[in-house]
């Protein structure tokens, strides 16, 4: 209880802390770079743009982000279990869980084109050492840029609201989207996708208000501004027969004929839409079969090496240049994301896949046990690295202090065995003498 106290009572909030004052020389000189910041489209609402990030985000979330300890060599040594791991492994604020947390993060990544990761609460004051612990954190949409701050909106735990601060860019980590060219800049694909969509969305409204697209052809010329106004007239006296009777049903003159319009004029804009759609999957490294669950193997490690792996790589990189010391990397801890790969293989190839990765000493039964999931054998071989082709589990094992034996029994027996041979060797040459003789 005394620990839960002191770390309460030593621990720094974002919301509570003494704000930072931005002289006004330097406020003055707060910006917005184009390459910082994108603004939303309220059409991605409803399009395939909303369905991309989506499919993206929540593939990122399947990532395994691990605080880890490297070797000389910079390979995986150890997981780091301490607070730093648990934001990614169980839970990074009081609304959200690890995974969610990504969600969160790589949907504002794509949607912003650049977001701020805001330390809500750490172990000490960050403004002041360099030393500290993340306990919680959370993801801010970056507002203006200065210097050496960075203006964050970010949601206010404590209030329930959003909430504009300014932290220094030395303890905020900084995520930048890889793909801002192709989807934030003004004139990016997805720019190009969004607007012909919205285009399409608004010919789709047109033809839904329930028009009757007709042309009514009156028997005299409307050349004059009188015939025009009767003719006017005409046409609002049909309108309102079709409002106001019960059946929607109207009369015309026996001269008069009305032309119904099968379909409006035809336009390429979902032609255009399909072929824009099919360059951002290119640009992405995606396909249509990644949504439809069709995808084969080479097109999924296409999409995850060309998509996935590069927005892992950001996040990462800010998260070990902001929150780990120089004295943390300097005693090799590094921040790192694993992809399960036996999570997409198909059921009729993980019989052969265990037979290969035990056969050739490299998981152990039990690791593979884990992975299907399965509850760890109590054989002895189950947690060692062991070709089960080349050593008999059924021999049992020599122990290291046994004496080696020759096979022949105790001491008693060899000595009879003795006798016995000299009495055999007496034998014979009795045998012999008496041949001789």
């Amino acid at each position: 209880m005394s620990s839960i106290v002191d770390r309460i009572r030593r621990g720094w909030s974002a919301f509570r802390g003494n704000p930072i004052e931005i002289p006004p020389n330097i406020y003055q000189s707060a910006y917005t770079p184009g390459n910082k910041t994108a603004v939303f489209g309220v059409s991605n609402i409803t399009s395939i743009i909303t369905t991309i990030y989506n499919q993206i985000a929540v593939d990122t979330s399947q990532i395994d982000f691990r605080h880890v300890k490297l070797d000389e060599n910079d390979n995986y040594l150890e997981t780091i279990d301490d607070n730093l791991n648990q934001l990614f492994k169980t839970q990074a604020n009081i609304d959200q869980a690890g995974r969610a947390f990504i969600i969160d993060i790589v949907e504002s990544l794509l949607d912003e084109g650049c977001v701020a990761l805001v330390p809500t609460f750490t172990s000490s004051d960050p403004l002041l050492s360099d030393s500290y612990d993340v306990y919680s954190a959370r993801v801010g949409k970056i507002i203006d840029w200065y210097p050496q701050h960075v203006k964050i909106q970010v949601y206010d735990e404590e209030k329930g609201c959003n909430k504009d601060i300014v932290l220094p860019k030395r303890i905020v980590p900084i995520i930048e989207n890889p793909f801002y060219s192709i989807m934030n800049r003004p004139n990016s694909t997805v720019s190009r996708l969004r607007w012909l969509i919205q285009q399409i969305d608004k010919l789709n409204n047109q033809s839904a208000e329930g028009k009757l697209d007709i042309i009514l052809q009156v028997p005299y010329s409307v050349r004059n501004e009188s015939r025009k106004d009767y003719a006017a007239k005409r046409k609002t006296e049909i309108e309102d027969q079709l409002v106001n009777s019960r059946y929607g049903i109207a009369y015309i003159d026996s001269q008069e004929h009305i032309t119904q319009l099968n379909r409006p004029a035809e336009n390429t804009l979902l032609e255009q839409a399909d072929r824009v759609t099919k360059e951002l999957f290119n640009q992405l490294g995606m396909t249509e079969n990644i949504f439809n669950g069709a995808a084969s193997e080479t097109e999924l490690l296409n999409y995850y090496n060309r998509t996935i792996n590069p927005i892992c790589c950001a996040i990462v990189d800010a998260i070990a240049c902001k929150w780990l010391s120089k004295t943390a990397r300097t005693q090799r801890q590094s921040v790192m994301y694993f992809r399960d790969p036996f999570r997409l293989l198909p059921l009729n190839t993980i019989a052969e896949v265990a037979d290969k990765f035990t056969r050739n000493e490299i998981m152990s039964s039990n690791e593979f046990r884990a992975k299907l999931p399965l509850k760890p054998s109590k054989e002895k071989n189950a947690d060692k690295l062991h070709n089960s082709n080349l050593y008999d589990k059924s021999e049992p094992e020599e122990s290291p202090d046994s004496e080696p034996t020759d096979g022949g029994g105790n001491e008693e027996e060899l000595m009879q065995a003795m006798a016995d041979l000299d009495t055999f060797d007496a034998s014979l040459d009795e045998l012999e003498a008496e041949l001789n003789g």
